[in-house]
């Protein structure tokens, strides 16, 4: 089945006849099954399944670290063999991956390194960016001296750093208690809105995807396939308890 977003707006990101296998043990292992799926630039868009459904070889395909076996793949209009920005895309993961030997600012300033900008403003870009989280006090502290959340605002501040057109994000709040998530979940609207970007993120949790999401794209179990699109049609703030959000919440439950 095909299920695509229909929209006025441009595609960042087309996903067309996707699959993908892997080889375990001599046996090979389908695990994703005809994806078809485009998200409009500039909004917001979860992937939303069980663990191990295949959620994450999908970003992973997306920001070029694996192919697929068939299918096409096209960033911001340009098959990806012809996209040569990869640099606008960026990839935050569950796990905050600090260097722990480098500051705060340090950190930040990493994302930058492989490019051709001078340490003065690689500099200026990541205190920029630190200011961006709200961690301008904090730039000279060290990973084992920040909170979980502190930790994973710098992961975010050094995904942000590179200016990018798409970000990815592969559960990267899944590890905070409920209390920073939401706090993670309200600095992510606020950042999106200083910095409209195209942002795809995975979870498996339903109430993260009706908080932050325009749509909603329900992943089958493997081997994936897009199951079907819901758009939250609701205004931001989304509040959990209210009884608007936790329809959306009991559908997309209904439908995993």
């Amino acid at each position: 089945m095909t299920i695509e977003n229909h929209t006025n707006g441009s595609a960042a990101i087309r996903l067309s006849g996707i699959y993908k296998s892997f080889t375990t043990a001599g046996e090979s292992l389908t695990v994703l099954d005809n994806v078809n799926l485009s998200v409009t630039a500039g909004t917001i868009v979860a992937l939303l399944g069980v663990s191990g459904s295949g959620k994450s070889t999908l970003l992973n395909i997306i920001s070029g670290l694996i192919k697929p076996d068939r299918g096409e793949l096209r960033l911001q209009g340009a098959a990806s063999s012809d996209f040569n920005d990869w640099r606008r895309i960026s990839y935050m993961f569950q796990e905050d991956r600090l260097l722990p030997w480098r500051s705060t600012l340090q950190n930040i300033e990493f994302a930058l390194e492989a490019g051709s900008m001078t340490k003065s403003e690689r500099r200026q870009r990541a205190r920029e960016v630190l200011q961006l989280v709200n961690l301008s006090d904090f730039e000279k502290a060290f990973p084992y001296q920040l909170s979980g959340g502190m930790r994973s605002r710098v992961a975010l501040a050094r995904s942000l750093v590179t200016t990018p057109a798409i970000l990815l994000m592969d559960e990267p709040f899944s590890r905070l208690d409920a209390q920073t998530r939401a706090q993670m979940h309200a600095e992510l609207l606020r950042i999106h809105q200083v910095k409209p970007m195209t942002i795809l993120f995975v979870t498996h949790d339903v109430e993260e995807a009706v908080v932050l999401a325009d749509r909603v794209a329900v992943v089958s179990p493997r081997p994936a396939t897009i199951r079907t699109i819901v758009d939250i049609d609701l205004a931001r703030p989304r509040d959990p308890t209210r009884s608007e959000v936790t329809r959306y919440i009991q559908q997309l439950r209904d439908l995993i």
